[in-house]
């Protein structure tokens, strides 16, 4: 891979990452009000994922998820259905109202942080766009032959990378708003926002063809 391909890839990437998604409603939904350290583990259940679409894609398993009608609808509905149930139930605790950063136990703490990590990965795990953006940009940017696979993981760490530093940077500006945070009705107001557009995201993911 030359350094043309390598810049060009990156900043295809970068577009993609910095457009509106679900990712960036996940982040808003659990920085202010799980905390900054949520947010980051969104981030790692989103690498994770990356690395496994990626991974899939080498192997040439994803080819057979898109190429199969029955098996792309099933992950594509299986991952509609849980961008609307997480959807749901951001609307349900908006209606219930929600805690605050301050008055989550720290005996819940790291179950949140699994729970965050969680709905990272499965955001983008049962996302079949995500394999997708694989197969169709490796084709473009990896050289056939010899060196083939590292290029390609190459390319999903850089794919990782710029998701790490965009989301980051979205993680400190969201976790300044603390005062903000800590205003159940602002929360509440967050969480209904997100929650419908998070089922908005999974109406789209549902009625998507490749």
């Amino acid at each position: 891979m030359d350094w043309a391909q390598f810049i060009s890839f990156t900043l295809v990437t970068a577009l993609l990452v910095m457009s509106p998604g679900p990712n960036g409603v996940l982040i808003a939904k659990t920085v202010p009000t799980s905390g900054r350290a949520a947010g980051f583990a969104n981030v790692a259940g989103f690498v994770t994922a990356f690395y496994l679409h990626g991974t899939l894609s080498i192997l040439g398993i994803s080819v057979i998820l898109v190429q199969s009608a029955q098996l792309f609808m099933m992950v594509k509905i299986a991952g509609a259905a849980y961008l609307c149930w997480v959807g749901f139930k951001a609307l349900r605790e908006a209606w219930r109202g929600v805690k605050t950063v301050a008055e989550v136990a720290p005996a819940k703490r790291r179950r949140t942080l699994l729970v965050a990590y969680g709905e990272g990965f499965l955001t983008n795990a049962l996302n079949p766009k995500v394999s997708i953006f694989y197969l169709a940009a490796f084709p473009q940017f990896i050289p056939v032959g010899e060196g083939a696979i590292t290029s390609a993981f190459m390319l999903v760490c850089v794919h990782a990378s710029i998701n790490i530093i965009w989301f980051s940077t979205m993680i400190i500006l969201l976790s300044r708003l603390t005062g903000m945070a800590r205003n159940g009705s602002f929360q509440r107001a967050l969480k209904a926002v997100t929650g419908s557009v998070f089922i908005a995201f999974g109406i789209k993911l549902a009625m998507f063809r490749p």
